[in-house]
């Protein structure tokens, strides 16, 4: 039985962690019994040692120009030496090359950069650091950026949000060759989620929402963490604050970027999603849990949020 071939593409500057998540994930399957075993290769572009970020050298098994196919999976990883691998002809061509040898292309972080240079994004939806992800759609016009989600898999092409988030793309390539019972046993190996669902955002709103100085913003924000399933209206979280409605709305422009009522909405929606990932809690009991006053209500809201309903939601990121 062939075993399938992983090549792993790292370069100068390359994120260390972007190319241990998939070695060590693709190294774990196999230690626990994958069949046909994965065989992976970091390749390099002259073959030559590369120099992560952090400082450290990462010898490569091979050069660039030297793999030949069938490839079974063709990952970019991603770093701060991003830009100038996109911007090295030789590296973008012969990526170009391998990709039209293997069955999936996938890229680690801003390993998106070199995808979408050779055109391999192109008219496809993608996803990148959630830092780059602005720079990068302005750069690449022809790509459907998405900065959220922690992978995208857009047919026989795959993007990964920021750097552990490879681990999450890798596991789930262990389940789609392997199913999900080794797929489950490499992320307890690893010690890490059973595996984060594609769809769930990069960052939480609960550590990404700027910590406003503006002692009334902070005292609602602190409020509606603390209390989802409550009433949560602009007229009550004004009462409580001890301001106008309009003077609250001008607050949270100002502070947050967005109103109060879309605040809410959102932080309900992601434990909401967090809930329907994560448990098999009852619909209806979700919908308690974040404030809504039926499980149709918070059906037509979760439909508005995610353009799914969340019983299809569950399914899907399950």
């Amino acid at each position: 039985m062939v075993e399938p071939l992983i090549v792993v593409v790292a370069y100068d500057g390359i994120e260390l962690v972007d190319v241990a998540s998939v070695t060590s994930g693709f190294d774990y399957a196999n230690r626990l019994g994958a069949s046909p075993a994965y065989r992976v290769m970091l390749v390099t572009p002259l073959g030559r040692p590369v120099r992560c970020d952090s400082g450290l050298e990462l010898r490569g098994q091979g050069r660039l120009d030297g793999v030949d196919g069938p490839i079974d999976t063709l990952i970019v990883s991603g770093g701060q030496g991003h830009e100038a691998a996109a911007a090295n002809p030789r590296l973008v061509g012969q990526v170009m090359r391998l990709a039209g040898l293997s069955r999936r292309v996938a890229s680690v972080c801003t390993g998106a950069t070199v995808l979408a240079a050779a055109g391999l994004l192109d008219n496809r939806r993608a996803t990148t650091h959630w830092y780059e992800a602005a720079r990068f759609a302005a750069r690449f016009p022809k790509v459907n950026v998405d900065p959220a989600p922690i992978f995208v898999r857009d047919g026989e092409v795959s993007t990964s949000g920021g750097v552990t988030a490879a681990l999450d793309l890798t596991l789930s390539f262990v389940e789609e060759d392997h199913g999900p019972e080794i797929a489950r046993r490499v992320a307890m190996g690893m010690v890490t989620y059973l595996q984060r669902p594609g769809g769930q955002t990069q960052l939480s709103l609960f550590t990404n929402l700027p910590r406003s100085d503006q002692a009334v913003v902070r005292r609602v924000i602190d409020h509606i963490i603390g209390n989802l399933d409550g009433d949560l209206g602009v007229a009550r979280l004004a009462a409580l604050a001890g301001v106008s409605e309009r003077h609250l709305n001008r607050l949270f422009a100002e502070h947050v970027g967005r109103t109060p009522s879309r605040l809410v909405r959102d932080m309900r929606m992601e434990v909401a999603s967090h809930l329907l990932t994560r448990t098999s809690e009852p619909l209806a009991a979700i919908a308690r849990r974040c404030g809504f006053a039926s499980a149709e209500t918070f059906r037509q809201a979760f439909v508005a949020w995610a353009g799914v309903p969340p019983s299809q939601f569950r399914a899907a990121e399950r």
